[in-house]
This record gives C-alpha cells, sequence and structure tokens, in this order.
C-alpha cells in the first residue's frame, strides 16, 4: 500500500511537470510528533480506521473533483480507483468477519474468511501504557469525588485528607487487583488459543499452510510465492504457530503481557493521579485549600483526558477538555452534596 501511494505521487509529480506548475517539496511534509505517538501507541483497528478515513476522504475529495483537464482527470480516476481498493482492504483488516460481496472481494480474502470464520475463538489485548493512564484518570476522578463531597460537607478540615488517603489507597490496590486477574486471564485465554492453534497445525496441516498461504496472498506475494512460503515454514510446526499467531490472534506466540507488571502499572498509576486532589490538603485547609486542590485537579483532568487521545486517536484538546468537563460536573455534583450533609 505504502508502494502504491509512493507510485501516485510520482504519477501526479509527472503531471504536474508536463503543465509546468511547482512540485511540493517532499520533506516540507512530516506528521505532528503527536499523531506518530498516537500511531505507535492506539491499538491497531483505532488506527486501521483512521487510515480507512483518510483513503475515504481522498475518495469523495480531491480526487473525485473535476478540474477541467481532461488527462488529469482521467489520472486522478485511476488513482481513485486503486484508492477504493485500499479503503476495502484496510475495513478487512479492520472488521474480520462474513466474506465481502463477490464484487469486491479477491478470491484469496473470500477464502481466508471462510477459514477464519470456523475459527472464533481468536482474541487481541492492549497494553500496559493504555491501563497505566485509565488507571490515573479513574483514581483522579474518584478521589476527586471523595475530597469534593467531603470538603462541602466539612469546610476543608482534616477529614478531608483522611477521606482522601483512604481513598487513594483503596483506588490503588483495587485496580492493581482488577488489572493483575483480568492480565492473568487474558493470558490463561491466549494460551489456550495457541494450544488450539497447535494442534490445528498437527491435525489439519494443509488447511493451516493454505490459511498462511492465504495471508501472504493478501499481503500483496504471489499464489506461487506464498505457497512456496507456507511449504517451508510447515516444515517447522513451532515457527509456523509463531507467524499464524502474529496473524491471526495478534499476539507473539510467547505468551501474552505479564499480569505482575499490569498490576504494578495500574495500582501505581491510580494511586498517583488519586493523589492528586490530596496533597493540596497536606499544607492547606478551608476554602484555600478546596479552591486549590480544584485548581490542580481540573488541570489534571485536562492532561490525563490528552494522553488518552494517543489511545483514543481523537484530537487531544478535544479529549482533554472533555476530560475537564468531567470533573468539573463530578466535583460540582459531589461538593453540593456535601453542602446538603453539613452539620449532619
Amino acid at each position: 500500500m505504502a508502494a502504491a501511494e509512493a507510485r501516485h505521487r510520482a504519477r501526479i509529480e509527472e503531471r504536474l511537470r508536463e503543465l509546468g506548475a511547482p512540485i511540493p517539496d517532499e520533506s516540507a511534509v512530516e506528521l505532528p510528533t503527536w499523531l506518530r505517538l498516537q500511531a505507535s501507541l492506539a491499538p491497531l483497528h483505532r488506527v486501521l480506521a483512521r487510515m480507512e478515513a483518510a483513503e475515504q476522504d481522498e475518495i469523495t475529495g480531491g480526487y473525485k473533483r473535476l478540474t477541467g483537464d481532461a488527462e488529469t482527470d482521467q489520472l486522478f480516476a485511476s488513482i481513485r480507483a486503486e484508492e477504493q481498493s485500499h479503503a476495502r482492504s484496510l475495513r478487512g483488516m479492520r472488521e474480520p468477519g462474513p466474506p465481502p460481496p463477490a464484487a469486491t472481494a479477491s478470491p484469496a480474502q473470500a477464502r481466508l474468511d471462510r477459514i477464519l470464520g470456523r475459527e472464533r475463538w481468536h482474541r487481541t489485548g492492549a497494553g500496559w501504557i493504555s491501563g497505566a493512564i485509565y488507571g490515573a484518570n479513574d483514581g483522579l476522578a474518584a478521589v476527586f469525588g471523595i475530597v469534593s463531597g467531603v470538603s462541602g460537607a466539612t469546610g476543608g478540615s482534616n477529614l478531608v485528607l483522611t477521606a482522601g488517603l483512604a481513598g487513594a489507597v483503596a483506588s490503588g490496590l483495587s485496580m492493581a487487583t482488577g488489572a493483575f486477574l483480568a492480565e492473568r486471564s487474558e493470558g490463561e485465554v491466549g494460551a489456550a488459543n495457541l494450544e488450539q492453534e497447535r494442534r490445528e497445525i498437527l491435525e489439519h496441516p494443509e488447511e493451516e499452510r493454505e490459511e498462511l498461504s492465504l495471508f501472504y496472498q493478501l499481503k500483496g506475494i504471489d499464489k506461487n510465492a506464498a505457497d512456496l512460503l507456507a511449504e517451508k515454514l510447515s516444515e517447522d510446526p513451532d515457527a509456523m504457530l509463531k507467524v499464524l499467531a502474529a496473524e491471526e490472534l495478534g499476539r507473539s506466540a510467547e505468551g501474552a503481557g505479564n499480569p505482575v507488571q499490569a498490576a504494578v502499572a495500574a495500582g501505581i498509576s491510580t494511586f498517583l493521579g488519586a493523589m492528586i486532589p490530596v496533597i493540596p490538603f497536606f499544607w492547606l485547609r478551608g476554602s484555600v485549600g478546596v479552591l486549590v486542590a480544584a485548581a490542580v485537579s481540573l488541570i489534571a483532568h485536562f492532561l490525563v483526558g490528552a494522553a488518552k487521545s494517543l489511545f483514543t486517536l481523537r484530537s487531544w484538546w478535544a479529549a482533554g477538555l472533555e476530560m475537564t468537563l468531567a470533573g468539573v460536573i463530578v466535583g460540582g455534583v459531589t461538593y453540593v452534596g456535601g453542602l446538603l450533609f453539613q452539620g449532619h
């Protein structure tokens, strides 16, 4: 696909030269750092969805507009047809399932979908980095609500610090325990899936060989070469398992994530996020402490929301503002609730 995009650029540059038009400097085009981080950290299906959307924008946008020059319009129509093929390929990678209509599906894709349709146990997992960010989000939101409510009820007394510390510790331990159990359960499911794949290689070697060949064909390798690669890999079942695990399960054959690492990352990040609204009360009391804690917490809400956009692929400022608004609502509602209980 990248090679096809390079060919598109070369064809457009050639046409620009023929028309005597200036050619944009390729080195001047660079992805923003935030987009590069999103591409590295976000789940694959979200990255594929964004790529598909970009292809659709080109199909319905620039390449569809008529320029008034017949030769240029013909060039754009040709490129547009290839972009439509790219969009279909990305959609197929993002949404595995039943075969697409015969008019658009390649024989390799149709056959592969039929094989994978019989293997419904494939699963994928997320990384611990996203878990850490979401843990910080949960800890911050939960304890900010506790601190706001107790502040409203007590006017910012020492009880706020006590309640906040208890909430931070409880949130951190709860998140660590949950992350450990979830990661271990995912590892057990993944190990079962790998064992199932291993049995299929031993019991149905011809079908697994064909499946592997079809994966290679969908990557642009011709059928003969793909069959040869699959045949060579099938001579080593362990090597074949590694490739099929990566293609079908989206995971390594060596195993899943580390439950202890996931627990430590989630627990510490949740505790640190939860401590943000508590820290000002180590030195401040009363309304001043409440205001400082609210300001610090809302800034933290924005930063955590922006960090979450690395995985959701939303714009960082929109994600940050949304998270800040959520913090305002949580803090406001719990503070007012605390005021209602003041004196009881």
